[in-house]
């Protein structure tokens, strides 16, 4: 169920590719309902908190596209923590930075102040991750 040490493998990425589809089309309400089957079906592996994370940012930006910023400030401030936890459980891996833009992604969010405007959200709205209709080779290299 989990990589190394419950670091990020390459099936986690599998199984996040549907969710990442539905953010990259700013169906942002889709997405967190995709991944929250995984992140409930994972129980007691540690990254299932990469899930967690882009759930609450999926949510959050939910909640900016409707003016609703005690929503999204929430929900963010929320994905900040459960960064945290992903550092601090070593769940980090090359896979997340090379098909998730990991670090780019967690920059965006934490640049959002804790405090935020509707504006604050300007640049994390924009982020996609990589485009998961072209990971196919790449994973395959990966599993062998």
């Amino acid at each position: 169920m989990s990589g190394d040490n419950g670091q990020f493998s390459v099936e986690h990425l599998q199984k996040m590719m549907e969710g990442v589809r539905l953010f990259n089309q700013g169906k942002f309400w889709e997405c967190h309902e995709e991944l929250e089957d995984h992140w409930l079906a994972d129980m007691g592996d540690d990254a299932r908190y990469v899930y967690w994370v882009v759930i609450q940012v999926a949510t959050a930006l939910y909640h900016h596209r409707d003016g609703n910023l005690a929503g999204a400030k929430g929900m963010l401030n929320k994905a900040k923590e459960k960064i945290l936890q992903c550092e601090k459980r070593h769940v980090e891996s090359d896979i997340m930075n090379k098909f998730l833009s990991w670090k780019r992604f967690k920059k965006l969010v934490r640049e959002v102040p804790d405090e935020p405007t509707l504006e604050n959200f300007s640049q994390l709205i924009e982020f996609r991750f990589s485009d998961p209709d072209k990971w196919g080779p790449h994973l395959k290299k990966l599993e062998s």
